[in-house]
Parts: structure tokens; sequence; C-alpha cells
């Protein structure tokens, strides 16, 4: 398990400023498959044989973005699920971005 996949999302309350630099990058390196776009938003495409089990990840997704309070925004599609994660509150990212992703990165590896 990652590091980041045994931490829990924190609710933003605004204010905070969003992932920059170094810090950013850093924070890519622990979720290498994933896409950063301008610095703003995080996206990954999973592949699977059929629509149902993309299905059953997105309700697995879905699941794991209700118990940490995060969640992502989800394109559903034969045999392929793109999702894509930000803190909506700031307009960008949070390290909260980057632990859902790890946690999502670990039920497609299950």
């Amino acid at each position: 398990m990652s590091e980041l996949a045994s931490k829990t999302c924190v609710p933003c309350r605004g204010g905070v400023p969003p992932l920059k630099g170094q810090e950013l990058a850093n924070f890519h390196e622990e979720v290498p498959k994933w896409k950063v776009a301008n610095d703003h938003h995080i996206t990954r495409e999973f592949k699977f044989p059929n629509f149902r089990t993309a299905l059953d990840f997105v309700n697995r997704v879905g699941e794991v973005a209700e118990q940490q309070g995060h969640h992502p925004d989800i394109l559903l599609s034969w045999g392929r699920v793109e999702i894509t994660l930000w803190t909506h509150k700031i307009d960008g990212l949070t390290e909260s971005d980057f632990i859902m992703a790890a946690k999502i990165d670990q039920l497609q590896s299950s």
C-alpha cells in the first residue's frame, strides 16, 4: 500500500493555495499513472474487458469517494472509465486529490 493510500482525505474549507511546483511534482510521483493537466486537475483512464466490469469499478470508486468525502468526476463508457480529480473549493489540486488517486489505483489493482 502506498503511503498516500493509507491517508484520509481532509475536507478543504477554502483559503488554501492549490499545490504548485515541486510540491505538486512530489505528489504526482506517488501516482505516476495519473496525468496532471494545467496544474489544475489530475486524470486517469482505466480499461476493462466489458461494460459490467467498468461499472463495477465505478461503484467501488463511489464507495471510497463517499467514505472519504472527496468525489471525482467519472466518465463511464463501454470498457472504459475516465476519472478526474481536483478540489472544487479552491479550483485546484490538494493532497486529498492525490490521496483519492492512490486509493483508486489500489482498487484497480485488486
